[in-house]
């Protein structure tokens, strides 16, 4: 044996274990010698035996199951199957993860159990019914988004939307429309939302408000050498407030809801929400939300089983709403 193998043999010995055992998976004496052999490192039975006493005498630990010949494991995993499965599913879950990139990942992340248990884990996954997204480099403008966070820099790119037939449409620069519009702004974080990847940043030109945009629908991301401007009007709990990530006017809605809807609003908004109960036994909520057109959707869509009391505005955006719908369907 050479001596640049005997310098890898106890290297690749350990990463063989590590990767292809686990307590249900032991390798035995032969077949240990037999991947060795097959990375080009022949050793015999003493040697192996006297190599995995010295990987546990500093500190790598290789378990041993005595049968009618010797069987060898590691057990210690950073991850164990159930939190590997947590986020294969979060994986899988991820509307702006590409089919390509979602599979890549899974395998990635399934490996982070051992290959034994990851292909049992891969094995068993049944796919989500999302429409997932087009966009491969995301991931580039995620890198390029968190490194700009982290050097307090501004960022600028180019956004886009989609037509009727799903072609990409660039937002175009009012004073020249033959140009793309070019955003500049500074960024604040990234925010994961109904299975969407958002930018939350604001501007310079619109003071102490807050924008958020899709990562997927962003394009050309560069960070800025321009330091961010800092803006201590931004409150730090306004991400909290926000609605399916479409900002609005701050308010505070109070509504009367029945009690079956309890666990629908503590999935919502969790500890934010105050919560008690009315003499009829319904619930008196209170929350701090931005007013969208989606959170008036949202209170909507109770239909009478939620009714907002508080403040008169909401109240005036929601009979209007309603008043539109309505007016759709008078000439049906």
């Amino acid at each position: 044996m050479s001596e640049n193998t005997r310098k890898i043999k106890l290297l690749k010995m350990w990463e063989i274990l590590k990767t292809e055992t686990d307590e249900e998976h032991p390798m035995s004496t032969p077949e240990l010698i037999e991947r060795l052999a097959k990375e080009g490192i022949p050793v015999d039975r003493k040697i192996l035996y006297s190599d995995i006493e010295l990987l546990n005498d500093y500190g790598y630990e290789v378990l041993k199951e005595t049968d009618r010949s010797n069987k060898y494991f590691v057990e210690d995993r950073s991850f164990n199957p159930s939190e590997v499965r947590f986020l294969i599913d979060a994986v899988r879950s991820s509307a702006f993860i590409t089919e390509k990139k979602t599979e890549e990942l899974i395998n990635k992340i399934a490996m982070l159990a051992g290959s034994q248990r990851g292909n049992i884990l891969k094995e068993n996954i049944t796919k989500a019914l999302i429409v997932k997204g087009t966009n491969e480099i995301i991931y580039y403008s995620v890198d390029t988004i968190v490194n700009a966070i982290k050097k307090k820099r501004k960022i600028g790119f180019n956004y886009f939307d989609h037509d009727e037939k799903g072609k990409t449409v660039y937002r175009k620069d009012k004073e020249d429309p033959s140009k793309n519009k070019w955003y500049v702004v500074n960024p604040v974080s990234t925010v994961i939302d109904n299975g969407q990847y958002y930018l939350v940043c604001y501007d310079d030109k619109h003071e102490g408000k807050l924008a958020n945009y899709r990562i997927d629908r962003m394009d050309k991301v560069e960070m800025l050498d321009e330091p961010i401007t800092k803006n201590n009007k931004i409150a730090e709990d306004k991400k909290r407030k926000q609605f399916e990530m479409f900002g609005g006017e701050p308010k505070t809605v109070e509504f009367i809801a029945e009690r079956n809807l309890l666990e629908v609003f503590l999935d919502k908004f969790g500890k934010n929400i105050k919560i008690r109960t009315t003499d009829e036994g319904k619930l008196r909520c209170t929350v701090d939300v931005e007013q969208s057109p989606i959170f008036i959707n949202w209170c909507c869509s109770f239909g009478n089983r939620l009714t907002v009391i508080s403040p008169p505005s909401t109240i005036g955006l929601i009979k209007d709403h309603l008043a539109e719908t309505i007016a759709q369907y008078e000439d049906k």
